[in-house]
């Protein structure tokens, strides 16, 4: 021990040193207490940015999730959407969005400044720089589970407005009342004590309600539902595909949920393992569920499943036992498979499930947190979650149904029937994904 000790404080005086031979002034020596701070903060910059690196390659995951639960004639289009949700929420999150999510406010609503990256000067803080690319690949998170939801028959002109209004607008605001004072804000939810670590409800429920918004305007896909009111299953085009997106957004999630720390410390060990449980335990219960109900261990119910764990296990994921985690994915696996059966008898149309995995159990999560509270819990900290859960429902879905509404009625939303059952994919981009292959008849319907 005493060798390690002499060890580091060498290594500490010699960052010291570097690091005044780094500025104009002569070498000096700095305490052991400023190197390892120099160090911290060096090492919360790398964690940080490496976490946001993990979150954009979930980008990959939805878009192969996405296509593989869909049919090869979209799969261009699922791609597109993907890809642009990121690059164009992108510059709309940084012109207007992170000012609106993080800027400084006097109401607890909406910040009012950092638009542009204006907080950020040559030779300020570059936190600010790390800071928001974190922010930015969350924001763009929230957009593409919307894209699951409307597959397979959304205009791309009409996507394309709807990604924008999120990343600027609708995600931003509601992120202010949860997270503002993670920069320069003070949120009037985060006042009363709501408890969402790394966006159960402020990432994943606001992009699956705003799937729900968008998915009841658009209505069904042609053919889902017979005149006699029965369901007919759509199958996607690849399981592989879909079980590939959803191990690389479980690796995502490793960067999403102990990545919200912003901080190399040992803090993040709890949270790896706690995400880890969850999403296992949610994948094994979805198995069970669909065993049990269906009479087979369902792919897709179960692949689902482990999303839905992963979601229900963003909020909670600093705050509660590693055996509450277990017991948060295993309902939010059981859930999922009745959710998916709900919207489907009530003849909402989602695709991949986008509206039960993030939607339904990013509320479920978010209460959870509440539930599991290690620091103790209470009617008070339970009434702050539901009303999180409530508050976050009628902005998304309020302004989300109105967005779509007012698209629909301008430009249109949804594309024509024969351009639906010819594949967006042609008829939006006007290419083919598997040029060299023979698209079944059932692909085509």
């Amino acid at each position: 021990m005493k060798r390690k000790a002499i060890t580091l404080s060498l290594l500490f005086t010699t960052l010291g040193i570097a690091r005044a031979w780094a500025g104009d002034d002569p070498p000096t020596a700095i305490s052991n207490k400023e190197a390892i701070d120099l160090v911290q903060t060096h090492a919360d910059y790398v964690w940080t940015l490496v976490a946001a690196a993990l979150v954009f390659f979930m980008q990959a995951g939805f878009a192969l999730v996405e296509s593989g639960f869909t049919r090869a004639k979209n799969a261009i289009n699922i791609m597109m959407k993907n890809l642009m949700d990121f690059s164009i929420g992108t510059l709309a999150f940084w012109a207007i969005g992170f000012g609106l999510m993080f800027g400084a406010t006097q109401t607890g609503l909406f910040g009012t400044s950092g638009f542009f990256l204006s907080d950020f000067k040559a030779g300020g803080d570059p936190w600010v720089l790390a800071f928001w690319m974190f922010q930015v690949v969350f924001c763009a998170t929230a957009a593409t589970i919307v894209s699951g939801a409307m597959a397979e028959r959304t205009k791309f002109t009409g996507y394309l407005i709807y990604s924008i209004v999120i990343s600027a607008f609708i995600y931003p605001v509601f992120g202010s009342w949860a997270w503002g004072s993670l920069f320069h804000g003070s949120g009037w939810l985060e006042k009363l004590g709501f408890i969402d670590f790394a966006g159960s409800t402020v990432v994943h429920s606001v992009g699956g309600w705003v799937g729900l918004a968008g998915a009841i305007v658009l209505g069904p896909r042609l053919g889902k539902y017979t005149k006699d009111g029965k369901i007919k299953p759509i199958l996607g085009h690849s399981m592989t595909l879909a079980a590939l997106g959803v191990f690389i957004l479980w690796l995502g999630w490793f960067g999403f949920n102990p990545g919200s720390t912003t901080a190399a410390n040992k803090d993040i060990a709890m949270i790896f393992v706690n995400t880890n449980l969850a999403a296992a335990a949610g994948a094994v219960l979805a198995m069970i569920t669909s065993w049990v109900k269906f009479g087979k261990p369902e792919v897709g119910m179960s692949l689902n499943g482990g999303l839905a764990g992963l979601v229900a296990i963003t909020a909670p994921c600093a705050s509660v036992s590693p055996l509450s985690a277990v017991i948060i994915g295993a309902v939010a696996g059981i859930i999922v498979v009745f959710s998916v059966v709900f919207f489907d008898r009530i003849k909402v149309d989602d695709p991949v499930g986008a509206i039960s995995v993030h939607g339904v159990n990013g509320a479920w999560g978010t209460l959870a947190a509440g539930i599991f509270n290690m620091g103790g819990t209470s009617a008070t900290i339970i009434g702050v979650q539901v009303l999180g859960i409530v508050s976050c429902f009628v902005w998304t879905f309020g302004t989300a149904f109105i967005m779509f509404k007012l698209i629909d009625k301008t430009m249109g939303l949804r594309v024509s029937p024969e351009e639906e059952a010819e594949g967006l994919d042609m008829s939006e981009h006007g290419g083919i994904a598997y040029p060299d292959f023979e698209v079944s008849s059932y692909a085509q319907q």
